[in-house]
């Protein structure tokens, strides 16, 4: 009788490498594609638009979800700081933008990037598991470089704080000369 059990191989070498990495990696790709499919766009749209944006954020995230899973352990710090990126996106994103707590814990977004009302459900959801992911990652993966990843936020959340309301305004501005379906809910 065969047996539903993965054999043990299937466990190890490079498709096992890094999991929390690659999970965190859909998460932030899920991030910047909901804004872009809920009409804000996504970071880079203003400048580049939306094929331009688009194709950033897909190459970059498969290069990094591929690449998680094949690079060896030298090069751990690369994406212990990767995943503290990830974080830092997540926390900038809760510490930026007008929030309230859900089951007195978790901070939900109720405005954020022009988005609101029943369209943020889906998008705190989003945040919630990439950022979840990403930290997972940060405690378990990555072993010796950890403190890379842990040093990312620190650096990178107090400019994301800025520079997310600067990316912000440029696509409003944008949406103001070029309206389109990417930036819909951006038109003023």
């Amino acid at each position: 009788m065969p047996s539903c059990q993965l054999p043990p191989a299937s466990l190890t070498g490079p498709a096992a490498r890094r999991p929390w990495t690659r999970w965190a990696t859909v998460g932030a790709g899920a991030h910047v594609f909901y804004e872009l499919l809920a009409g804000v766009g996504m970071p880079f749209t203003a400048r580049l638009g939306p094929g331009g944006g688009t194709a950033f954020w897909a190459g970059s995230a498969a290069t990094a979800y591929v690449q998680a899973a094949r690079q060896r352990e030298s090069r751990n710090a690369l994406f212990a700081g990767l995943d503290g990126l990830y974080l830092s996106a997540v926390i900038a994103h809760f510490a930026g933008w007008p929030c309230t707590r859900k089951a007195g814990l978790l901070p939900w977004l109720t405005e954020c990037e022009g988005l609101s009302g029943p369209v943020l459900a889906p998008y705190n959801a989003i945040l919630h598991a990439s950022g979840l992911t990403a930290l997972v990652a940060l405690l378990t993966e990555n072993r010796g470089a950890r403190k890379w990843g842990a040093v990312v936020p620190v650096v990178v959340v107090p400019w994301l704080l800025v520079e997310q309301r600067r990316e912000f305004g440029r696509r409003v501005t944008r949406a103001t000369q070029d309206p389109a379906w990417w930036n819909r809910r951006l038109r003023r």
